[in-house]
């Protein structure tokens, strides 16, 4: 039977459609300040539009594109402006948007350098500034994932597989059944995906050893267990609330004297290494064995993009690997057996295109001015009359009324219904509080003020 889409032109078709995608996206952008950062509820109910049956046959994608912006648009979360400060995500820096464009044309698979030349080749060289940039062993692989979860699982296989294999025991052919138990140590504040990853790896969430945290949600150097070969520790860069970072350092000191692997998850608080005013709070964290953070975090690439790395490629290798598992001293792997995925697009050309844009200044100062914005907010917050539950150490700010804390959901609720910004609530030793993130090269002082001022109007009328 032949085709009924009519090729005739097609690449012509194809350059089209991005003429109309680039037009809609440009009257997207343009809008972005002056809109919404939450939909209203008109704009969510537009997308009914989208409730219509499998058409029948092809149609030009001009109308299929004019019908996404026209009700897809209205009903999106500015994630991309100035006060969108949920999830502690960034909007995409330009360079960084622009090479999605660019890949998304080239639909590059990263499977080997045999798939994509400069797929490959581009991982390489992003993996080599990112270790230099945040100060990582030189020699540590970097795996371009989705995502911290994705990252995560790469780095706790590695320690699962390197922990039993010193024990004689190999469990990619052994399997669990009857394998040595591993000793999970954990911040009792450590993020849930961690947790998911754990379980997903066999290792069972009752036998976690948690250590108990200060005030701002660092583990408490004194009450770590002591540690032998057979232990896992999982560290935080950045409590995901307070923003607070563990004594990585020193736990690593204690845990490379018996042979324990020390796991570092720095979804947004790893990118501190890159500021001089900020990296003395990771004091140590290179003599961990592996780290994770996101680059559509704190980098502002677009979703998704996530890096692991690890101290030793060869046990990544090991557990990742579709080939003989086994990888040589100094050398190098097709990025298909270094993380999950067969299957990967060419993430690390927005990752390339942000940190060549940006240079080391550029992210210092995208670190630095995201944590001078918390300070500005929290003592916005403090003259409205809120109480501060955590120390302003890095980006984050966590924020209740005394007398109020009950009112806090409904306080993010309505912000963020007001359509003026986005933050979220949250639980914090057990107080409820708003938690306000801030991480994008977009945002600015006039951004901080309308936020603060938009909080103290909507707790203002909620509370008369």
């Amino acid at each position: 039977m032949p085709s009924i889409i009519n090729t005739t032109g097609r690449l012509e078709k194809s350059v089209r459609a991005m003429k109309i995608a680039l037009s809609h996206s440009k009257d997207y952008l343009s809008n972005l300040e002056e809109r919404r950062v939450f939909p209203s509820a008109s704009d969510i109910e537009n997308l009914k539009q989208f409730s219509e049956p499998l058409p029948a046959r092809s149609s030009d994608p001009r109308r299929t594109l004019d019908l996404l912006a026209k009700f897809g648009g209205p009903a999106t979360t500015a994630t991309a402006a100035g006060r969108f400060f949920g999830l502690v995500v960034g909007g995409a820096l330009p360079a960084a948007l622009g090479a999605r464009i660019i890949a998304s044309a080239w639909d590059q698979v990263v499977f080997s350098d045999s798939t994509s030349p400069v797929g490959v080749a581009l991982e390489k060289i992003v993996a080599n500034w990112l270790l230099d940039l945040l100060g990582l062993p030189v020699t540590a692989s970097a795996g371009f994932v989705t995502g911290t979860t994705a990252g995560t699982l790469v780095c706790l296989s590695a320690a699962r597989h390197s922990l039993l294999h010193k024990r004689g025991w190999d469990v990619q052919k052994q399997g669990l059944w009857g394998a040595p138990k591993i000793h999970v140590v954990a911040s009792e504040q450590m993020h849930v995906i961690n947790q998911k990853i754990l379980s997903l790896l066999g290792m069972g969430l009752a036998d976690i050893e948690y250590v108990p945290c200060d005030e701002n949600g660092a583990i408490r150097l004194e009450a770590l267990p002591e540690l032998t070969a057979n232990s896992l520790v999982l560290t935080q860069a950045g409590n995901v609330n307070s923003g607070s970072f563990d004594p990585i350092g020193e736990i690593a000191e204690r845990a490379n004297k018996v042979g324990a692997w020390v796991h570092v998850d720095g979804a947004f608080g790893l990118w501190a290494a890159a500021s001089r005013n900020k990296r003395n709070l990771l004091q140590g964290f290179e003599n961990a064995d592996s780290w994770v953070t996101d680059a559509h975090k704190w980098l502002n690439t677009p979703y998704d993009c996530g890096l692991a790395f690890c101290r030793s490629p060869k046990d990544v290798h090991a557990v990742m690997a579709t080939v003989a598992p086994y990888l040589k001293e100094g050398e190098t792997a097709a990025p298909k057996d270094m993380v999950p995925e067969f299957s990967r697009s060419a993430r690390a050309i927005e990752v390339w295109a942000a940190l060549r844009s940006l240079g080391r200044e550029g992210v210092e100062n995208l670190v630095d001015d995201c944590c001078r914005h918390a300070e500005t907010m929290a003592n916005a917050l403090k003259s409205s009359g809120f109480e501060i539950l955590n120390d302003i150490v890095l980006n984050q700010v966590v924020a209740t009324l005394p007398g109020h804390e009950d009112k806090m959901t409904e306080l993010a609720s309505r912000v963020q219904q007001s359509g003026e910004a986005w933050f979220g609530p949250t639980t914090w030793r057990g107080r409820n509080a708003i938690r306000i993130s801030i991480s994008s090269w977009v945002t600015q002082d006039n951004d901080i003020k309308r936020t603060s001022d938009a909080i103290y109007k909507e707790i203002k009328e909620l509370l008369n």
